[in-house]
C-alpha cells in the first residue's frame, strides 16, 4: 500500500522546479499553466528572486503546490501509469490537501492556482504583520501542549496550529501569548520551544477572516469526486465525498492540521511506502520517524526518479 504525500509551506526555496522544468516539458506546462491561470510570473520570483519573495505566503503557496503538480506528471509519464496504480491515498500538509485535490481531479491545476493565491493573500491580510506568531515546541505531547495553551488564553488567541508528529507540536497566535507560551513551556518540560520565521499565525482562530473568503471562493467550485481518496487535514481520515472535502477546505484554514494523526492512520492501514512529491523532504522526514518498516522518498528533482 502507497500514499503519495505533499509538502506545506516551509518547504519553499529559490530554484524550486527549475531542474524539472528544463527536462520535461510535462513540467514546464505546469508551470507555464500556473503562471497564466494567476496572470503573474511567479517562476520568475521561484528561480531568480529572493528568500523573501518566495516566502511571501500568497507567492509560496502556488508555488509549491506547481512544484509537487509538475513532479506528479512526469513520474505519470516515466511509469506510464496513472494516479491510482500510483497511490492508494493521497494526503497533503496544510495548502499540500490542495495540491492532493488538483492531483486527484477534484478541481483543475487552474483553479488551485487562483484558490492558492487567494487563500495566501486572505491569510496575508487576516493579522496586521508583526501582531502574530507561530512556535514549534519539541519534545512534548498534544495534551501537555494545550495545559500551557490553556495558560495564556487571557493573553490572547492561542491553538495547536499543526500536530506535526510524536513530540512536535506547533502553536499559533497572538504574538504576546505565543510568547508567553514559550516561558511557561519549560515549565512543563518542552525540550525546545522556537519561534518559526512565518509571515501570520497560520491555523489559528486568528484565521477566521481568511476562512469566510475561502469559504465563498470554493462555494462557487464543482468539485469532482477523486480518483484517489484523500486523508484530511482536519480528521486525518480518508474521504471521497465532494461535500465533505469542500468543508474540510474551509474549516482546514483556522483547524489544526491533524499530521500526527495522518502518519498513525498510514501505520494501522500498514503503508509500506510515502512517497512525497515536490519541494523538500520535511514529510518524508516524519514519515520515517512515525511509519513502521516504511520506505519514505521524495522526488524533487529529474535523479530523485530512479529510486522510484
Amino acid at each position: 500500500m502507497n500514499i503519495i504525500v505533499f509538502p506545506g509551506q516551509g518547504s519553499q526555496k529559490i530554484g524550486m522546479g527549475k531542474e524539472l522544468s528544463e527536462n520535461f516539458v510535462e513540467a514546464k506546462h505546469v508551470f507555464e499553466e500556473v503562471n497564466d491561470a494567476i496572470n503573474f510570473n511567479l517562476t520568475k520570483i521561484m528561480w531568480e528572486g529572493t528568500d523573501d519573495q518566495i516566502s511571501l505566503t500568497s507567492n509560496a503557496q502556488p508555488a509549491l503546490m506547481a512544484c509537487s503538480v509538475a513532479v506528479l506528471r512526469v513520474l505519470e509519464k516515466l511509469t506510464n501509469k496513472k494516479l491510482p496504480n500510483l497511490a492508494d491515498y493521497l494526503c497533503g500538509h496544510s495548502l499540500g490537501e490542495y495540491t492532493a485535490m488538483t492531483a486527484a481531479g477534484v478541481f483543475s491545476l487552474k483553479e488551485c492556482a487562483v484558490l492558492l493565491k487567494l487563500r495566501g493573500n486572505a491569510m496575508q491580510e487576516s493579522v496586521p504583520l508583526g501582531q502574530g506568531a507561530m512556535a514549534a515546541f519539541i519534545g512534548v505531547d498534544i495534551d501537555t501542549t494545550q495545559k500551557i495553551l490553556n495558560e495564556v488564553q487571557t493573553i490572547g488567541i492561542c491553538d495547536v496550529g499543526n500536530d506535526n508528529a510524536d513530540g512536535q507540536v506547533v502553536i499559533s497566535g497572538d504574538k504576546l501569548a505565543v510568547e508567553k507560551a514559550i516561558e511557561l513551556s519549560k515549565g512543563f518540560g518542552v525540550k525546545r520551544a522556537v519561534i518559526l520565521p512565518v509571515s501570520a499565525p497560520f491555523h489559528c482562530r486568528l484565521m477566521s477572516p481568511a476562512q469566510l473568503v475561502m469559504k465563498e471562493a470554493l462555494s462557487k467550485i464543482d468539485f469532482c469526486a477523486p480518483v484517489v481518496p484523500i486523508i484530511s487535514n482536519t480528521t486525518a481520515l480518508p474521504e471521497n465525498d465532494t461535500d465533505i472535502l469542500k468543508n474540510n477546505l474551509v474549516d482546514q484554514v483556522t483547524s489544526t492540521v491533524r499530521w500526527r494523526e495522518t502518519m498513525n492512520f498510514a501505520n494501522e492501514l500498514r503503508v509500506k511506502k510515502i512517497i512525497e512529491l515536490g519541494s523538500g523532504k520535511v514529510l518524508t522526514g516524519i514519515a520515517k520517524r512515525m511509519v513502521k518498516d516504511v520506505t519514505a522518498i521524495n522526488i524533487e528533482v529529474s535523479t530523485d526518479f530512479d529510486q522510484f
